[in-house]
């Protein structure tokens, strides 16, 4: 299972990585940019590239601080070099089962993370214990299963989706970690706990609507020969649902929706 959660989180393509750095506080993490204030400490948790914790880092300003924490020190060495010099922004390396911080911050954010965390209770205690008294922890993620594409796109990607959520349940990830959240919090110690629906949803008439809509191709492209050589679906299948797919978005794709969910939490003694 750790060797599976590791090739799954390290090594992204370069589309994929892309992706990353063109995420932003306001349009990818709106329930986290609704709550950061200026002079704030924030923890962002399975920060990538760091393009959102720049972000976090540009809102709290000079008298605040972010910090991007990541498990892949490869992500971790693009965000250093693509942010360095901003003020109040550092990045660190290490396993979200490990925070190595004890009160520390106003924030403890993690966004589209825990959907790959085969222990997603335990990574948020630790992000309990990083948060001071009244501070917060903000989780935003998915529920893979309820997924949403007009129309519906060709028979070749159902498979492969269908194989790649059974590929991700058999490693410990939970396909539904959004609608689990608020509970988990909960378990987690934290109090006055709320949810706000945060769907994405990729529209054609909308600029970037090919890119955001390609996701699933991409990942077929990224993902394929590993759950290949796990025994879920051929090569030639993925190879297959990719072309088909980008041909679907080309010619008759209209949106997608992919469901996600907020969920925070107080931390009270």
């Amino acid at each position: 299972m750790e060797n599976h959660q590791a090739a799954s989180r390290a090594k992204l393509s370069g589309k994929l990585t892309n992706a990353l750095d063109a995420r932003t506080l306001a349009s990818s993490n709106p329930g986290l940019a609704e709550v950061v204030r200026a002079g704030m400490a924030v923890l962002d948790v399975g920060c990538g590239t760091g393009a959102i914790t720049r972000g976090i880092a540009e809102a709290v300003g000079t008298q605040g601080s972010a910090v991007g924490f990541d498990n892949d020190p490869a992500l971790i060495a693009r965000a250093r070099s693509a942010h360095d010099g901003v003020p109040g922004l550092a990045f660190e390396v290490g396993d979200v089962y490990s925070l190595p911080y004890e009160e520390r911050f106003d924030i403890a954010a993690g966004s589209r993370l825990f959907v790959w965390l085969a222990d997603p209770l335990r990574a948020l205690l630790r992000m309990r214990a990083a948060v001071r008294v009244g501070g917060l922890v903000v989780v935003t993620d998915y529920n893979h299963e309820k997924i949403r594409w007009e129309p519906e796109p060709p028979a070749s990607m159902r498979e492969f989706y269908s194989a790649y959520l059974a590929w991700r349940a058999d490693a410990g990830f939970d396909n539904a970690i959004a609608d689990r959240l608020p509970e988990l919090l909960r378990q987690a110690g934290l109090e006055r706990v709320r949810t706000t629906p945060r769907h994405e949803t990729a529209v054609r008439s909308e600029p970037g609507f090919e890119a955001r809509i390609a996701l699933w191709a991409d990942t077929a492209s990224s993902r394929g020969a590993r759950m290949a050589q796990d025994g879920y679906i051929s090569k030639a299948r993925c190879e297959q649902a990719e072309n088909e797919y980008r041909e679907w978005i080309r010619r008759d794709a209209r949106s997608m929706t992919m469901y996600m969910l907020t969920a925070e939490g107080v931390r009270t003694s």
